[in-house]
Formats: structure tokens, sequence, C-alpha cells
């Protein structure tokens, strides 16, 4: 286990398929988050909606949102607490009165639920109908945990740099973004290279904040999407540390917490930054 004075740190990422089965699912990740415990993992990650196949590729299903706590926070509070590990538990549909919300589940060393955090940016396009089931969550948080601060996003929150601002802001040392994301059959990126602009913007929030970032994809085709993997973890100056391919597996990446500090007293970043004159991005 890491002296938890120390500055290097183990991610592991969870990347895994799903299947229609809950308790397959479920029981997979458990599984993996294990295999990242015996390499040495501080922190693991699971992918968004681990849980189940990807439901908002269709504007309605029989997917039913689960009051926290349920089955899954029960799993992941257990196997957190037993492998002595951080687990950001990828994201749940969860119920919460008479909303539902993709929400991210964060447990310490010891199975206690230290955060939540609800997707803010909620897509809504072909394939990706997410507004027909969750709400938008209104608030970010950063977490402290014995080894670093911190965050969680929720996938289509990678496009936005406010997001990952704001989270750095609050003391993120290491921001997560469990992710569903991948290529739609029938619908062709005329635009250029969803993977390869996908990696860019998470590289670069991790560049202009000086923080890691880890991002971790399901893989596996579901219906009418294939997701392409792809997970990995950037460091504070956005070399990539890990990246997986399109397979199965846990990946895990040694990093620096005192790159951060480096890079921000090098560069400045945060130190320079003019808040007097960006009253238009809140218009």
């Amino acid at each position: 286990m890491l002296d938890s004075r120390s500055n290097q740190i183990a991610i592991g990422l969870i990347q895994m398929a799903m299947v229609a089965d809950h308790d397959k699912n479920l029981s997979k990740a458990v599984r993996m988050v294990g295999e990242a415990a015996k390499k040495g993992a501080n922190i693991v990650c699971l992918p968004e909606l681990f849980y189940s196949r990807y439901f908002p590729q269709h504007d309605s299903s029989e997917e039913k949102p689960l009051s926290i706590p349920n089955v899954v926070t029960r799993a992941l509070s257990d196997v957190a607490r037993e492998n002595e590990l951080i687990l950001v538990g990828g994201s749940i549909y969860e119920k919460a009165g008479n909303k539902a919300y993709n929400t991210c589940v964060i447990f310490d060393e010891e199975g206690k639920l230290i955060g939540k955090y609800r997707k803010v940016h909620v897509p809504q396009d072909p394939s990706f109908f997410e507004q027909d089931f969750f709400s938008h969550g209104n608030r970010f948080g950063v977490f402290k945990t014995k080894h670093a601060r911190i965050g969680s996003l929720i996938c289509f929150d990678q496009w936005y740099p406010e997001a990952a601002r704001i989270e750095r802001l609050k003391g993120a040392d290491i921001i997560f973004y469990p992710t569903a994301i991948g290529w739609v059959k029938g619908v062709e990126p005329v635009e250029g290279d969803w993977h390869e602009a996908w990696e860019k913007v998470q590289v670069g929030h991790a560049i202009s904040n000086s923080v890691i970032v880890a991002a971790v994809n399901r893989v596996g085709t579901e219906e009418n999407m294939t997701f392409w993997g792809g997970s990995f973890v950037c460091d504070q100056f956005g070399k990539i540390l890990v990246r997986g391919n399109d397979k199965e597996g846990v990946l895990i990446a040694e990093c620096d917490l005192s790159l951060g500090k480096n890079v921000e007293e090098g560069w400045r970043f945060l130190k320079n930054r003019k808040p007097s004159v960006y009253g238009q991005l809140t218009k």
C-alpha cells in the first residue's frame, strides 16, 4: 500500500464490456477492481453506467433507476473496503425523489461513501438520448482522500473546459471521467476523428489546469454502438502514461502528484487568470 505522504500514486482503470445481465456486469466489475488492487492500484475507476448496457442509445427503455444505497453501491463499498482502495464507481442510474440522474459514487478505503457527482452536461443526440432519462446535476465537487483530492466528471462533461477548470479551482489533483462513447452505426463522422478529438480535448484540460486526467471508456458492441475503449491517464503536462486498446482490461498508471505544482509554478496558468473579464462565460 502506498505511503499516504508520498507523491507517487497508482491509478487503475477498468475497461470493460457490458451484457444484458446486471448481475454479470456487477460481478465482473468487482472482480476487475480486485485485479487492479493486486496490480498495486491506490485509486480505481469504473466506466459510465457499467451496471447495464448503454440504454440511452434509444429514447425509451425498461431500465429502472435505483435509489442510493442499492445493490450496486453496497458491492462497490465492499470491494473498496476489502482491497483498501479509493473507488470511483463509474456511474449509475440514480433515482432521487421524482428525478433521475447519471451519478458517480466515490468510496474511500474503508468502504464509506465520501462523494456523489451528478452529471451536469447531459447530451441529447441520435443514439445518446440521455435527456430522456437524466436530469442535469447542478454542482461540481472535489473529494479529499488519503492519497489525493479527486474530482469526477462524466462523459459529455469531457468537452467542457469550464467543468475541468472549476474542479481544479476546487483543489482537484486528479479528474476522473467515467465514459460511454463510441462509433454509431450509420452515422458518418464528417467533422473528423471523434476518438482523436475526445482524447485531445481531455489532454488539453490536463495541461491548462496542471491536473492529472484519467478517462475510462467502455468497449464492445451494443446494438448500433461500438465503444472504442481507448481509456487513458495523462499527467499534468499532457504526457500519456497509459492507453488502452478496444479490448477489456485493467490499466495501471504510476503518477507523480508533485508534477502539478511544478507545472503551475513554471507556467502559472491559474495564477495569471483574469476572472474580471470572463463575464461572457455566464451569459
